[in-house]
């Protein structure tokens, strides 16, 4: 026969609430943290420094600094991919940073794109 009740095996009523308090908690530390992050930057420089990017927490680029040593007006490829290498970079930190953040608050349980 069948059991009954609102509960899967072995699941209690508290035991739901202290899931959901637990959850709650998590969510509050994962906003907080969201919050901080969103105001760090994140600085990469390339090409032995002649290109600097500065990325906010927000991933909007905030400064590119170039070298005038690096502007060659016959070859302004090497330059595009400095920036783009520069600013690339500065994103990566910033999506690590945040990933390791989230992990750290989740005990690295995956969130599966939970809205917190």
């Amino acid at each position: 026969m069948a059991k009954r009740g609102g509960f899967g095996a072995g699941m209690m009523p508290g035991n739901m609430n202290n899931l959901m308090k637990q959850a709650q908690r998590m969510q509050k530390q994962m906003e907080e943290t969201t919050k901080e992050l969103e105001d760090k930057v994140y600085e990469s420089s390339v090409g032995g420094g002649v290109v600097t990017a500065k990325v906010s927490g927000r991933k909007e680029l905030l400064e590119i600094k170039i070298d005038p040593e690096a502007v060659d007006p016959d070859d302004v490829e090497t330059l595009e991919d400095l920036v783009i290498s520069a600013v690339n970079e500065a994103l990566r930190q910033q999506d690590k940073d945040y990933n390791d953040s989230m992990a750290k608050i989740s005990g690295g349980v995956g969130l599966g794109g939970l809205p917190f």
